[in-house]
């Protein structure tokens, strides 16, 4: 089967996509791509076709790249959008250039909407044994997918079973020119050093080694799908709601994972921080024991990046990193028929008849006291203990103070010194 047609059977569930978005860098394998794809709209009904070109202005031969691409895509009848971005300085500049352009590419995307790469077997192949130096995990062994979402749109990578030398057969055959990165030669970056001198010996003693190795990303691709299928499992029974409805973190029931094997358990967390953090490595699985094997008057926490993990009321919550700085108090509140807006700290609302007298929002310092009704003068420590408030939460709990009294604590009614009510919402957090 041809390039073209293989391309074309690869594309076919994405037929009635209202654009796609060919990113175009006027290598060999985006210019085998859109060529590819020019060619197929000359025969078929498809979705409309935009070149984007990402400058990165990382060298000087590249302010000459813009205008090769523009001459393609005018011979093609293809239009073109270059975009300009800037990359940030960093400890890895190819991963910097990498996430300036996945977020050039994203800001283009429109609803439904493809952009299209040209990565290939080959390229897999690095990307696995790569990963694998790296010691990843079934996820990372995975490489790269064939297809995501992007933005409100989807990555495809419609080439993957595609062999770099097929595409050099294809851009012959065709007279294609393509642009030659300078940068490619070098071997400081490990992925040329990757695929200079690894992949030769690799390919010269076994011939099918991309291959089997894109096969290998494949079936690892496969197993990522039924592990995250049977972490959605163990997950159900531990995402039941908290009764503290109004911390609004990410939390799980400890009981329910405390019943999973090891294993199991790890899997499961893995996916439910998929969204919060980076993944842990094997040296950072040591905190989850010590957190979920912590005495229950413990208070440990579980340090990943962006913020960490705590204990509280049987459960385990997510606590980014700006949860975890200290309000700033205390705040006047001249107007309580208005809601007030806590710096970094949500809103506040009032509802109930308040005594005379000045009104001021502070947290806890240590040593309050609160005057409840029929029960005489009890310490906030102890009444927040029987509440099971988590210990996490009692630092950014609102307490409301009259003349310097306290006289009730946020989103807990039970604990106000007369007939009103102080209702916390961290929804503008």
């Amino acid at each position: 089967m041809s390039l073209e047609s293989r391309l074309l059977r690869a594309l076919a569930p994405w037929l009635a996509s209202p654009k796609w978005w060919v990113a175009f860098s006027g290598g060999l394998d985006s210019s085998v791509l859109l060529h590819a794809l020019a060619r197929l709209g000359e025969r078929h009904a498809l979705p409309p076709i935009v070149a984007i070109h990402v400058h990165h202005g990382l060298q000087a031969v590249a302010d000459d790249w813009p205008a090769h691409c523009r001459a393609v895509c005018e011979r093609l009848e293809v239009p073109l959008q270059v975009v300009r971005v800037q990359v940030a300085a960093g400890a890895s500049l190819e991963r910097a250039a990498r996430e300036a352009r996945y977020a050039a590419f994203a800001d283009q995307l429109g609803e439904g909407e493809l952009l299209l790469t040209g990565q290939h077997r080959d390229d897999q192949a690095e990307t696995l044994l790569f990963r694998l130096l790296r010691g990843a995990g079934v996820r990372g062994l995975a490489a790269m997918p064939a297809e995501r979402v992007l933005a409100p749109g989807r990555l495809l990578r419609p080439l993957l079973d595609v062999a770099r030398a097929e595409l050099e057969a294809y851009a012959r055959s065709h007279g294609l020119d393509w642009i030659e990165d300078p940068s490619n030669r070098s071997l400081d970056h490990s992925r040329n050093y990757m695929r200079q001198r690894v992949m030769p010996v690799l390919r010269q003693r076994w011939p099918q080694a991309a291959a089997s190795m894109a096969r290998t990303a494949a079936r690892m691709a496969e197993a990522q799908v039924l592990l995250d299928e049977l972490a959605v499992q163990d997950l159900g029974a531990a995402q039941g709601a908290s009764r503290f409805d109004w911390l609004p973190l990410p939390s799980l029931a400890l009981p329910p994972l405390r019943a999973l094997t090891p294993v199991r358990q790890r899997n499961a967390l893995r996916h439910w921080l998929a969204g919060l953090t980076l993944a842990p490595d094997e040296d950072h699985w040591a905190g989850w024991v010590s957190l979920r094997d912590a005495r229950p008057d413990a208070a440990p926490r579980w340090r990943l990046a962006g913020g960490e993990i705590q204990r509280g009321a049987g459960r385990i919550w997510w606590l980014p990193e700006c949860w975890l700085e200290r309000p700033v108090g205390p705040i006047d509140w001249p107007a309580p028929a208005v809601s007030l807006m806590l710096p970094g700290n949500g809103r506040l609302r009032l509802e109930g008849a308040l005594p005379a007298g000045r009104l001021e929002v502070g947290y806890r310092r240590g040593g309050e006291a609160l005057q409840l009704p029929g029960r005489g003068r009890r310490d906030l420590k102890r009444l927040l203990n029987e509440a099971g408030v988590p210990g996490f939460a009692r630092a950014r709990l609102p307490l409301l103070f009259c003349d310097g009294e306290l006289i009730a604590v946020a989103n807990l009614p039970q604990l106000s010194a007369g007939r009103y009510a102080l209702y916390w919402c961290m929804a503008d957090f």
